[in-house]
């Protein structure tokens, strides 16, 4: 997908405007549209205040990188995770796989 796509989708998401989304970032509603036709590309600066009126990375904007299927609070989430002990990070991942796993049973027997 590329960020044109991924603009529109997000400002959607959050039943955003142009114009939301122009005085949010302080970007011309003009210039807005031009990024979601792809008639423009947003400079670095732009697509950084636009990652962030989303409060999505800059990677999940461009459609790139490791991180793209993250937003934000996951990516600060799991940096916090591996700032801790290791004892404290083996609880944490036993609590989670245990909640995956009881997603996923249920999801199986009511498929």
């Amino acid at each position: 997908m590329n960020t044109s796509k991924i603009i529109i989708a997000l400002r959607k998401q959050r039943n955003w405007s142009q114009a939301d989304l122009a005085n949010k970032t302080d970007i011309s509603q003009v210039m807005v549209g031009k990024y979601e036709r792809g008639d423009a590309t947003p400079s670095i600066e732009v697509a950084k205040k636009i990652a962030d009126a989303f409060g999505v990375s800059l990677d999940y904007l461009v459609g790139e990188g490791q991180n793209v299927s993250f937003d934000k609070k996951t990516l600060q989430r799991i940096q916090d995770i591996q700032s801790l002990d290791e004892s404290t990070q083996s609880v944490l991942f036993n609590l989670i796989d245990t909640y995956i796993q009881n997603f996923k049973t249920k999801q199986a027997f009511s498929a």
